[in-house]
Parts: C-alpha cells; structure tokens; sequence
C-alpha cells in the first residue's frame, strides 16, 4: 500500500478564534460600543495585556498621551495572533479610519504554546493583511515584540527574537513602519530585571512613561498630516 502523504497543517496562529474565557467576549462587545461612541478614532492601539494595561497601570500616561488623540485601546489580556484576528474579523476596527494603529503582539503565542517563530510570525503577517483591507488608509507602526525572561540567552527572549527578526522585513515604510523599542527596557549586558518587569513579561507601572516616550516620535511623525 501506498503510503497516504499527510498534507501540511495551518498553524494555529492564523486561524481565528476567540479566547475561551469568561470575560472575553464582554469586552469585545464593551470595545464595539465604545468604537462607536467616540465621536472619531484617530489612533488605536491593538494587542495583549501589554496593551490592556493602557487601562490599569499605564491610565495616566495614556491620559496624557493618547487621550487627546482620540485614541481606543484594543488590548486583550492573554490574546495571541489568532485571537486578534477573530476580533479583526467581527468588527472591533470597522466603520473607522484612524490615522495610526499601534501593533503588538505574539508574545502569548511563544509563551502559551511556544509556537515556532515563522509561525507567530505568520499570524502577525496575517494581521497586518486584513489591517490593510480594513483599514486602507491607516499607517500602522508595528512594534517588536517586547523582551521577556530574565536573560538574553533564555529560551522565550530568543523565540521572540527569532520573531522579531522576520517581522521587520515586513515593514515597507509607507503604510507598515517597523520600530524596536527593545532596549529602553534592557540594561547594558540585556537582562531584564524585576524592577522594569516585576514578571519579566509586563511592564511594571513606572515603564508606561517610558514606552510613551519611546514610541512618541514615530507616532508623532505617522500621525502627521
């Protein structure tokens, strides 16, 4: 008998789905809502935790920053690509053409599954294709992956390394502009310590002022007219 040859099998990352949580959904149907209530959206911006916590631990830095720009926060605590292409897909950014979408993600899909970097890679390639049919005339500014893990050889810090050094070449630099922030975060030798991430994955509060500031010059310059 012939041996029955196994089609290759689309990686998670790019097929779309919820997150099976209880308080997921109310926050996506909380999210559309408060789309549409603002009066305009000019910038977004759209991830995990790193980005929900805009809401907690970076509010007063996102009052001072992103407020004023009439800005909407689509950070999901725990998403990983496939996750923010279901909500891609049911809404969250319709009817809106901000003038700046702030990406990051993939950081869960490493550390949940610790998915292979060409395929957390794939989910972000994804991402920004629909960000592209959605949003035609949105720029987006696609961060790389923050660092996690104490040190620069442990095994997570090199995966989102890994995923990081194919998600630059996906910057054309007229609608997707790529940007690495990585080191306000590290010290001289790259370590992370727990006074910068008391997790070595989240930002303690006192970082949201320096992720803004970090990142303030490209939005300043991709949100100009």
């Amino acid at each position: 008998m012939k041996a029955v040859k196994q089609l290759p099998t689309e990686p998670l990352s790019i097929k779309a789905m919820p997150q099976d949580t209880i308080w997921w959904m109310p926050r996506h149907e909380e999210k559309l809502a408060e789309k549409d209530a603002m009066e305009k959206v000019d910038l977004v911006f759209l991830g995990d935790s790193i980005t929900q916590a805009w809401e907690k631990e970076g509010a007063d830095v996102w009052q001072t920053f992103y407020q004023p720009r009439h800005a909407l926060n689509l950070g999901f605590n725990g998403d990983k690509t496939e996750n923010v292409l279901w909500r891609l897909a049911h809404g969250e950014v319709d009817n809106i053409q901000p003038k700046l979408l702030v990406l990051l993600i993939g950081t869960n899909n490493a550390g949940h599954r610790m998915d292979k970097a060409e395929d957390t890679a794939l989910g972000i390639k994804q991402i920004l294709s629909v960000l592209a049919e959605k949003l035609p005339l949105t720029k987006i500014l696609l961060l790389a992956i923050f660092p996690r893990s104490a040190k620069p050889t442990q095994k997570l810090r090199m995966l989102n390394n890994e995923v990081n050094q194919i998600i630059r070449t996906y910057a054309d630099d007229e609608k997707v502009f790529f940007h690495d922030i990585n080191q306000v975060f590290l010290d001289e030798k790259g370590r992370l310590t727990s006074n910068i991430m008391s997790d070595f994955l989240h930002p303690n509060a006192s970082q949201y002022q320096i992720f803004a500031d970090a990142i303030e010059p490209y939005i300043v310059e991709l949100m100009a007219p």
